[in-house]
């Protein structure tokens, strides 16, 4: 697959919330650096990761853009309660190698009424 049909089946399983099933998309060693985080290295980590979110918030990412350039597909992307983000995918052998993704962690704990950390 393309990175960008990659990107869109990561979108579709994001939104039903299938950890298990994003984490297919990864490889093995795959980092997924959200840049309100640190980053989380390889596939099972990042797994453990979407299965912890999945269960902290109800997320869904609408597309607005999706670009493709070589080994790269960029999503510009926005959820229903107003957040808006972008996220930069490496995509190689058909597996997310890299994942960068850039959004307001305040923003976000406050639309889902989380604790926002004193430190």
């Amino acid at each position: 697959m393309q990175p960008k049909e990659v990107i869109k089946e990561w979108v579709s399983l994001f939104n039903q919330g299938k950890a298990s099933e994003l984490a297919e998309l990864y490889h093995i060693d795959a980092i997924n650096h959200q840049v309100a985080n640190d980053p989380i290295i390889g596939k099972q980590a990042i797994k453990e990761m979407f299965i912890t979110e999945f269960d902290t918030a109800e997320m869904t990412c609408i597309l607005e853009h999706i670009f493709e350039d070589g080994e790269w597909a960029i999503i510009e992307w926005r959820d229903p309660l107003g957040l808006r983000g972008c996220g930069f995918f490496q995509v190689l052998e058909g597996k997310i190698k890299f994942q960068r993704g850039y959004w307001d962690k305040l923003s976000f704990l406050k639309m889902h009424k989380l604790p926002i950390p004193t430190e």
